[in-house]
């Protein structure tokens, strides 16, 4: 029967038995902890408009707040939904839902109502927020059949800031959605978490309020149907009205500050600069024994040093460690990134034979760092790793790197990669841990008769124990594809050889 008085806490909701019913939820206070939408406003408008939009939406933000409480709901969202959009690409919109969003919604989301959700055979969304932000998430990572929110207007491929008909949905108009959706159907679940979701619950055979005072823990990633294992945009943590806040105040500060850390790297000699990175902030962790330099008087070539991969920051580190300069080879950071690092930096072409002769001479010119999992991966998974490098030499030494950032990441799918070093460097106290693991064993090399992707594949192993993290055959190209929806091959320029791809 259809729901009659004031709906029922979700804890009494039974999760039994629901494999053929179908459950509609609302999302903010509801499937997700938060109420507030204001964090994924703020991450669409930081990561597609830039800093300047972040800060017209926090001028904004009081405005909505105020129309919100004393006007209505409808009008409050409207204000964040035109300082958020007005005027930004709809496709720069749908790449932060897809790359960005789904990993700070995924950490909010709230344990009971997704006890629920989850059991249904049939899951449906209905929302007041744009279905643009959302619809990526809840359809790739929550399973979710259908999603109904408000609907942008654009003009030529942007937005204009205002919505289509029926308008913002809420109250009324999500029951007009619901009845739209389902026509005569009626669904049997109806999950929300405040007064104006109690229209559309009245439709469905059931009702439950999620309770909005209640303290719980939110659901961990391991639960969600499918993990996230990739995930993009330039900010840590999610920016609530006070940390964004503090992301605008501190960002000319952290620009000047990584500019300092940038100088002292590229300027001073790189036995000094563990102690310059410590003087401006930066921590480096060094931990395990690292090798002897190769001593070319002797014919001894030099050591591999084979590296998880976090930034494009990691061979530098690896140098900061080791106290001399490292060079690495890389599959085309920006030239920014180039120009500014203090380490030789070699470009490889992806033709196998020509970078395997590329790799060889270095190696006889002494140490050489490489990443070959081929691309950065934030989570705690290690990437497959190529194979070519266990065939080039058997002086092979891993090393696992981990880095830790509060407020900027330093790597990026979809922007300017020559930003990266400076992300990194702005944040206030970032540090870097690099573990020297063992050399390998000869018997383990492919000297000893070993193939190549058993040696690759140990060594990732190894590193991946080390650091508590998951071994994957996930690739650069999968990264790209779910990240910036192509397999990450760099357009041909004038002082790029063609079949170039970004690694870093």
């Amino acid at each position: 029967m259809a729901v009659s008085g004031f709906p029922s806490s979700v804890e009494k909701c039974s999760s039994i038995g629901r494999e053929k019913h179908t459950v509609v939820a609302d999302m903010d206070g509801t499937l997700l902890r938060g109420r507030s939408s204001f964090p994924y406003f703020a991450l669409v408008a930081f990561e597609a408009g830039g800093i300047l939009r972040l800060l017209f939406l926090l001028l904004a933000s009081p405005i909505a707040g105020l129309l919100y409480y004393l006007v209505s709901e409808s009008a409050g969202i409207q204000v964040l939904i035109f300082a958020s959009f007005v005027g930004l690409r709809v496709t720069d919109i749908e790449s932060v839902a897809r790359a960005v969003l789904p990993k700070f919604y995924a950490s909010d989301l709230h344990p009971e109502s997704w006890r629920v959700f989850s059991s249904c055979g049939k899951r449906c969304v209905l929302t007041a927020n744009p279905r643009i932000m959302v619809e990526a998430f809840l359809k790739d990572f929550l399973a979710a059949d259908l999603v109904v929110g408000t609907e942008i207007a654009t003009y030529k491929g942007r937005a204009t800031g205002l919505v289509r008909d029926p308008g913002v949905l809420v109250g009324n108009k999500k029951a007009d959605a619901l009845l739209k959706a389902f026509g005569e159907t009626q669904p049997e679940i109806g999950l929300g978490d405040r007064q104006t979701d109690i229209p559309f619950m009245a439709l469905c055979k059931e009702g439950y309020l999620v309770p909005s005072k209640q303290e719980v823990k939110a659901v961990t990633c391991d639960k969600l149907p499918k993990p996230i294992i990739f995930h993009d945009g330039r900010l840590v943590q999610k920016p609530t009205p006070l940390m964004a806040l503090l992301i605008i105040l501190w960002t000319p500060i952290g620009f000047f500050l990584a500019c300092l850390r940038i100088a002292a790297g590229a300027l001073l000699p790189m036995s000094t600069v563990y102690y310059a990175f410590w003087a401006l902030g930066v921590r480096v962790i060094v931990k395990g024994t690292p090798p002897p330099a190769a001593k070319k008087s002797t014919g001894q070539t030099g050591v591999l040093f084979v590296c998880s991969h976090r930034t494009l920051l990691d061979p530098i580190f690896l140098s900061v460690a080791l106290g001399r300069p490292i060079p690495t080879v890389t599959y085309s950071v920006s030239r920014l990134s180039e120009i500014i690092s203090p380490i030789k930096t070699v470009r490889l072409s992806r033709d196998r034979a020509t970078d395997a002769s590329t790799i060889k001479k270095l190696l006889q010119e002494g140490d050489l760092a490489m990443c070959p999992e081929g691309t950065t991966c934030r989570e705690p998974f290690l990437l497959r790793f190529s194979a070519l490098f266990a065939e080039l030499t058997d002086e092979l030494v891993p090393v696992a790197m981990v880095n830790r950032m509060s407020m900027f990441h330093g790597t990026t799918a979809r922007g300017w990669k020559g930003m990266d070093p400076f992300y990194f460097f702005m944040n206030p106290c970032p540090a870097y841990e690099v573990t020297f693991l063992n050399k390998l064993p000869m018997e383990l090399t492919c000297g000893s008769g070993k193939s190549s992707h058993e040696v690759a594949n140990y060594i990732q192993r190894v590193i991946a124990a080390t650091l508590s993290y998951e071994s994957t055959r996930f690739t650069r190209k999968d990264k790209y594809r779910a990240l910036a929806g192509n397999d990450g091959t760099v357009v041909e320029k004038p002082f790029i050889k063609p079949n170039k791809v970004m690694g870093c």
